[in-house]
């Protein structure tokens, strides 16, 4: 008798969950969300009506129902309720990892229902920022990964090159080390990857900044002045009068493309502080220098010459005249020494002095600050 009453209260319960689905009631939505809650925090006791094909049938019913229809703040909590839950319809949680970033966040970190295929097709499909997410998910498999490294996009890259638990080999780590000459954000995280061999950390000291050097040695047993030897003979080679003219050729097409385009966002009311963080991240010096050559109305000469000096303060003194916080600053200093060759100098004293510019006055002191110690005269 007691097997009856079970199977009368699974399909009362079945009949209630299908009539709360039907409704367009927002309070019977409300209802049918803690319902679907209660199933979650029913863990292993749920498990075995969860997974038979008549449920599921069910299950898929209603939830693709109320993702289809249901406000924000409900989705999102379901999200969250069935980012664990091997149980859940496939179909839901692909939508799901569709929806807003905030609401997939949870099932592309965590869902044991997304497959390699869903996440390759994700990368595919959908946003940067659910990129981000597929790449720091943990332990993706080897075809995730060779879509990210095929696709090349910086900031999911980054991303992955941050994932410890990826399944790297010698092969993507060589990708990701090579793809770190043009990305600066990389070099951090690949610099403290325990699968980083000799060889990758040798290739790596030529583009990080002195801090990452020193850490890489003591880890790695490098010989510093052999690797400092390569590395002012790569300098001066890149520098020599044997270059050819066209790479110069390309640099000044690619440097007139990123004036048109901050030319275009400054005009759209489009160029913010923050974007100057994204062109570091994505190892873009010259778009970071006429980003803050246009957005504090200054000569771009002056900028380049603030940066090539022993003077961060001058620099900090531009930044913080348009908009940029004392706490952001460390990191946007550390980023332009890594694409510039460690300038501007000055070292930790320098940077302690930058510190300075972001004291208790106006954003237009700073500018005028900044113009007089560029052009005294």
């Amino acid at each position: 008798m007691i097997a009856g009453d079970a199977r009368v209260s699974t399909a009362a319960k079945t009949d209630d969950l299908l009539n709360l689905a039907r409704s367009r009631a927002p309070a019977d939505r409300e209802r049918l969300l803690l319902a679907i809650v209660d199933i979650c925090d029913a863990g292993e006791s749920a498990a075995g009506l969860m997974t038979s094909a008549p449920i599921q049938a069910l299950l898929n019913s209603i939830f693709m129902s109320l993702v289809v229809e249901a406000e924000r703040d409900i989705r999102r909590r379901l999200s969250e309720k069935l980012a664990q839950a091997d149980w859940a319809p496939s179909a839901l949680v692909n939508v799901l990892a569709l929806d807003d970033i905030e609401i997939a966040r949870p099932i592309i970190a965590g869902s044991p229902v997304l497959k390699d295929h869903d996440l390759v097709r994700l990368l595919v499909e959908a946003t940067i920022e659910h990129q981000i997410e597929v790449a720091r998910r943990p332990n993706i498999g080897p075809p995730v990964v060779a879509a990210i490294l095929q696709q090349r996009e910086p900031a999911v890259l980054t991303a992955l090159a941050g994932n410890a638990s990826a399944a790297l080999g010698e092969h993507e780590l060589t990708v990701l080390v090579a793809s770190a000459q043009r990305i600066a954000a990389m070099r951090s995280p690949l610099a403290r990857r325990p699968d980083l061999t000799d060889d990758l950390a040798r290739q790596l000291y030529v583009w990080v900044g002195q801090a990452l050097r020193h850490s890489l040695i003591d880890r790695f047993r490098l010989d510093a002045s052999e690797l400092d030897a390569a590395l002012a003979a790569s300098v001066r080679e890149a520098h020599g009068g044997g270059v050819d003219a066209a790479p110069a050729a390309r640099d000044g097409e690619r440097e007139e493309m990123e004036r048109r385009l901050v030319a275009k966002l400054d005009a759209a009311g489009q160029l913010r502080p923050g974007y100057l963080l994204r062109a570091l991240k994505e190892g873009r010096l010259t778009l970071f220098l006429t980003s803050l050559a246009t957005l504090g109305r200054f000569d771009q000469t002056h900028v380049r010459r603030a940066v090539n000096s022993d003077r961060p303060e001058l620099l900090a003194l531009a930044c913080a005249s348009v908009g940029i916080d004392r706490s952001v600053f460390p990191t946007i200093l550390d980023m332009v020494r890594d694409l510039n060759g460690g300038l501007p100098g000055g070292g930790q004293e320098g940077a302690r002095r930058a510190g300075v510019a972001f004291g208790p006055f106006d954003a237009h002191i700073a500018g005028a600050a900044f113009r007089r110690a560029l052009n005294p005269g």
